[in-house]
């Protein structure tokens, strides 16, 4: 395991600008528009999502027409593999009356969304799907999409939070189970899937943690100061993260990731040559390439063997 500490000066990437996100809990880059980036804030405000630029001021706003903010805590960005169109998905799975008992909402819901191609004002329409947690109902700030997958993760808010997955293939005509399958950390607010999918981070008020699945843990990060830490994504290139805060005129810092936390790079490919290896007699030398390769001098062994056999054969075979 590894840690890591902001090396910017614990200074801002940028502030959000606009006087109507007073309560960002939540942050996914775009998929397809450079430097843009989207929040939305917390409960008590209308379904509205906010496309900010890298100067921290508002490009577009964009209404979810047939959406209900009940307790908006996380966004989450993918790409439709078959289209190649942004895909955004926003979670209202606040519940701050669920125990695990039976209290709280019957079912959460997350809402899928179509990336606009222009960004300008505009009211969209989103597909709802509903989710209820197979252990009882959970308070929950994190959501997250493995991008090799297209899979749906929500991260629970809890004392001993988890990772619960989302069935491979959402349904609109029922409520779908959420089961979990990992640990998450204390009091988690937000989570993100790296843009290769090698990786995911989830953020607690103090800290960020790095897994490479469920409860194997890569790096623990340590976070710069935020008044309450809402949000994470990681940027573009996977090479770090993204956090923001609560608050009007609220930072988002760009902390580095360790190099044992970032996506590996694509491996070059190998050249081969098309004529076959030739076999070299030393004692290292293997008789072919592939993955029953049998070292030399056990051929050789087997040959002598195979020899005194066959001469032993026809000495018994003359002397009777």
């Amino acid at each position: 395991m590894t840690a890591a500490r902001a090396d910017d000066g614990e200074r801002p990437l940028f502030r959000i600008r606009d006087e109507r996100i007073s309560e960002s809990s939540g942050l996914a880059v775009s998929p397809t528009h450079k430097d843009i980036v989207y929040t939305h804030n917390d409960s008590g405000h209308g379904p509205q999502i906010y496309a900010i630029g890298s100067d921290g001021r508002t490009r577009a706003t964009f209404t979810i027409g047939n959406a209900e903010a009940r307790d908006w805590e996380g966004i989450a960005a993918s790409t439709d593999r078959a289209t190649g169109r942004g895909v955004l998905w926003i979670a209202d799975i606040g519940d701050n009356l669920a125990d695990g008992g039976g209290r709280g909402w019957p079912d959460v819901s997350v809402y899928k969304v179509v990336e606009p191609r222009t960004m300008e004002d505009a009211t969209l329409r989103a597909v709802r799907y509903r989710f209820r947690y197979a252990d009882g109902p959970r308070n929950a700030e994190g959501v997250m999409v493995d991008p090799r997958t297209g899979r749906l993760y929500v991260v629970s808010k809890e004392f001993s939070g988890g990772v619960y997955a989302a069935p491979a293939k959402l349904r609109t005509d029922k409520v779908n189970v959420l089961r979990r399958v990992g640990p998450a950390p204390l009091m988690a607010t937000d989570a993100a899937y790296a843009p290769d999918g090698s990786s995911f981070v989830i953020r607690t008020y103090f800290s960020a943690s790095v897994y490479r699945s469920p409860g194997k843990l890569i790096a623990h990060l340590t976070m710069p100061p935020l008044n309450q830490a809402e949000s994470i994504a990681y940027t573009r290139d996977g090479a770090a993260l993204l956090t923001g805060s609560e608050g009007k005129d609220s930072p988002v810092y760009r902390v580095p990731l360790p190099a044992a936390a970032r996506p590996a790079p694509s491996p070059s490919p190998v050249r081969t040559s098309a004529r076959p290896h030739a076999v070299r007699a030393s004692s290292g030398a293997t008789a072919g390439d592939g993955l029953l390769a049998v070292p030399m001098p056990v051929l050789w062994v087997t040959a002598a063997l195979g020899a005194i056999g066959i001469i032993a054969f026809i000495a018994y075979r003359t002397g009777r």
